[in-house]
Formats: structure tokens, C-alpha cells, sequence
């Protein structure tokens, strides 16, 4: 498998987030237009706390011997890490500033290094390039829910939308 394009794909998260979120007032990153479905802002408070998480991991599974990843509870996260007080510009530079961290790590590492494992708390056995796959699907996974609470509130296309924004980048990524 070619490690390199999927860590470049997971490098493009933070632009995927920032294009979704892009033309948002605060009323509208608060706003919970789907009964029972988080905010865009808890959203993107969401994928910050869980790319930490999914960074930690992988450090772990490349520096240690089988470590034990524990799972979280995200709505818990959500209850207690105060989301209604962060900032969700700094909160999408944080996920930028994460990847590029890590992306040099990913970069450096041997094709082995990504058959290496961890053992999930609930989910059992993960490889590195699970864990990089996972990360690298998060977002544009929450970026369609974002995208149903963009047209709930009547608010314009982004600039570049989501399904056309990701044809462009793979074809950047083969080119």
C-alpha cells in the first residue's frame, strides 16, 4: 500500500473542515437546526478533541510495543471540555498545526511502521495505518453532517463544495 497518498490525504483534513465551515456567523456555527444532532461549533469542537486523541494514538502505536489505546467518550468530551466557550478558528488551526505535526512524523517512518499495533480499549487490535485511515475519515465524515446543517439554515454553497473539493485534491494527489 502507498502510506505516502494517505498521509497526504490526512493532511488535507483541516482545508476539507475550514471549506465547510467557511461563511459562518457564530449564530450559525451555535445553531442546532436537526433535532438532536450536534452544532457545527460541537462539531468542530468534536474533531479537534478526537485528532488529538487520534495523534496520541498513533505516537503511541510507532514508539511503543503494543500499547493500550483507550477509547473516550465523546459526549462526555462534549458536556465537559467547555465547547461552548472555545474558539472554533483556533480549534481548526489546532487540527492544522496537529497534522502537519504529525505528517512529518508519518512522512519519516518505514512502510512497516504502519503494520505496527496498538490494542484498542473496545475495539481491540489496530494497525498504524488503521488509526491513519480513521483520522484521515473523520472529517470529511462530519464535514456531510455539516454540509445538512449548512442547507437546514439556508446558508450558501461554500466556495469549493465538499464532493467537488475532493475530486480536485485526488486528482491532485495522483497527478
Amino acid at each position: 500500500m502507498r502510506y505516502g497518498l494517505l498521509v497526504e490525504q490526512y493532511l488535507l483534513g483541516p482545508e476539507i473542515l475550514r471549506q465547510s465551515i467557511s461563511g459562518m456567523s457564530d449564530d450559525q456555527l451555535n445553531a442546532s437546526p436537526i433535532p438532536f444532532k450536534w452544532s457545527t461549533r460541537e462539531v468542530v469542537l468534536h474533531l479537534a478533541d478526537m485528532d488529538l486523541i487520534y495523534a496520541d494514538h498513533m505516537k503511541r502505536v510507532i514508539a511503543e510495543e503494543e500499547p493500550t489505546l483507550l477509547g473516550v467518550d465523546d459526549k462526555l468530551y462534549g458536556s465537559r471540555l467547555a465547547y461552548d466557550k472555545r474558539d472554533v478558528d483556533e480549534e481548526v488551526r489546532l487540527i492544522k498545526a496537529t497534522r502537519r505535526h504529525m505528517g512529518r512524523i508519518l512522512r519519516a517512518i518505514d512502510a512497516n511502521d504502519f503494520k505496527r499495533k496498538g490494542i484498542h480499549s473496545v475495539e481491540g487490535p489496530l494497525t498504524l495505518a488503521d488509526l491513519l485511515q480513521r483520522a484521515t475519515d473523520h472529517i470529511p465524515h462530519h464535514a456531510q453532517y455539516i454540509e445538512e446543517k449548512r442547507k437546514a439554515l439556508n446558508i450558501g454553497e461554500r466556495a469549493i463544495p465538499f464532493h467537488l473539493a475532493s475530486v480536485g485534491v485526488m486528482k491532485r494527489l495522483i497527478a
